[in-house]
């Protein structure tokens, strides 16, 4: 799979709309999209997706039905990594912190829980990856 980077606005909107109905034909996408340009663009939109190996299609009846090839979530980690490595320097830090400044979006105390849940869980992960480094060191010497 390319790297999510490399796919326009239009087409990550229409990646988008096949990872959420799971599966779509041309004329699927097109009602979903907001704005849309025309079926044929629709079709050749498709068609560039499907050369960069992002979806591929199998026939149903007169039309192509399309799906990803990749599940969202490796798509969404790419895409992700890609943001943090571009506008935070690498710092996943900063991408959190510049989440949790937006004004826009506000985040509840269950959120924050939750959050606080996933650091604690990160933080055991890290330890038990440190102690089976110092064991294989130690092995190995």
């Amino acid at each position: 799979m390319t790297k999510a980077s490399k796919l326009s606005r239009r087409e990550r909107q229409m990646m988008d709309i096949i990872y959420r109905l799971e599966e779509a034909s041309a004329k699927d996408v097109m009602e979903n999209l907001e704005d849309p340009p025309s079926y044929s663009s629709v079709r050749t939109l498709l068609r560039k997706l499907v050369e960069k190996g992002h979806i591929s299609h199998r026939e149903s009846g007169l039309k192509y039905v399309y799906f990803p090839l990749v599940e969202r979530k490796a798509a969404s980690n790419t895409a992700l990594s890609n943001i943090v490595k571009t506008f935070f320097s690498g710092s996943p830090l900063q991408a959190v912190n510049s989440l949790l400044d937006m004004s826009n979006n506000e985040i509840s105390d269950e959120e924050l829980e939750q959050l606080q849940n996933l650091i604690q869980e990160k933080k055991k992960a890290n330890k038990k990856q440190k102690s089976a480094a110092t064991a294989k060191k130690k092995r190995g010497k």
